[in-house]
C-alpha cells in the first residue's frame, strides 16, 4: 500500500473548500439558481471544516479534530 499523506489530503479539502468559493454560478435562474447556491455553501462548508481539521492516530485510527468554534 501507498504511503498515505494525511496532510495532503487535508490541503486538498482546502483546495477543494477554496475551488468552491472561487465557483462562478452557471446561467440559471429561480429555483435552480436557489439549489446551485444551496449545494455551494454546503460543499464549502464540509470541505473547510475537514480541511482545517488537527489530525492524530490514537489506537490504529485516524483522528480529525475539527474545531467548531471561529479562531
Amino acid at each position: 500500500m501507498a504511503q498515505f499523506d494525511i496532510d495532503a489530503m487535508l490541503e486538498r479539502f482546502r483546495d477543494r473548500a477554496e475551488a468552491v468559493r472561487r465557483r462562478p454560478l452557471p446561467p440559471v435562474a429561480g429555483e435552480g439558481r436557489r439549489a446551485f447556491v444551496e449545494q455551494a455553501e454546503t460543499d464549502y462548508t464540509d470541505f473547510a471544516l475537514v480541511g482545517g481539521a488537527v489530525w492524530s492516530v490514537e489506537e490504529d485510527h485516524l483522528v480529525l479534530r475539527i474545531p467548531l468554534a471561529g479562531g
